[in-house]
């Protein structure tokens, strides 16, 4: 597949393209265009990305909620370093100013369960991500067939129940269902705080659960 990648100028910029989508909805057909390639050669390049260990889809819940759920997949990178390099990012500060920051931190996170997962080999719990098709939606669920942790990921330094909102419209749609369940927010700030139904962790300390 990598060899027949014969255009890397296009190819390069497809990349950047995709890096730009991060944490966003993957559209084929409009990354394509974007990139002035065929659906088809964007669906193979994007092959490559994921045989690569580059990128990622994140597909949306599939447990049985009764909801109307998005059915299409996110886009992640494994390495938030490499996303910055393509977006042009070269210091902390311009990060910390970026229009796509939250969406770089919320790569981070899940990449960061993606990789932990599999360096453990854990093969009974499944991520994904929520999405309703009225904008009700948490970034990333991790679940076993009896039990669903809901993880929102807020690139803010400030601690605040603003964080909980989206996990709390959330945790409503699994009331009355099978799953037992529990909620976390990852933020860009430094302490921990509990808020009942919720924990709120800095990123330093996602490692540490």
């Amino acid at each position: 597949m990598i060899t027949n990648v014969g255009d890397l100028t296009t190819f390069e910029r497809f990349i950047q393209l995709c890096a730009g989508r991060t944490a966003q909805f993957l559209n084929l057909s409009s990354l394509a265009g974007d990139c002035g390639i065929s659906q088809p050669t964007a669906k193979a390049w994007l092959g490559v990305l994921e045989a690569s260990f580059i990128a990622f889809r994140l597909q949306n819940f599939s447990g049985n909620l009764q909801k109307r759920l998005v059915r299409m997949p996110k886009l992640h990178f494994y390495d938030s370093g490499l996303v910055c390099w393509l977006l042009g990012i070269r210091t902390p500060e311009q990060l910390h100013t970026h229009p796509l920051r939250g969406q770089i931190f919320e790569s981070w996170v899940v990449s960061e369960f993606v990789k932990r997962q599999t360096n453990l080999g854990e093969t009974t719990r499944t991520l994904s991500f929520y999405r309703d098709h009225n904008g009700v939606e948490v970034d990333l669920i991790v679940h076993t067939p009896s039990h669903v942790q809901l993880i929102e990921a807020k690139s803010t330094t400030t601690a605040s129940s603003s964080l909980l909102n989206g996990i709390r419209r959330v945790r409503r749609h699994f009331k009355g269902s099978s799953y037992e369940c529990s909620a976390m927010a990852v933020y860009g700030g430094d302490h921990s705080q509990s808020r009942g139904d919720a924990e709120i962790i800095p990123w330093r300390e996602l490692h540490t659960k």
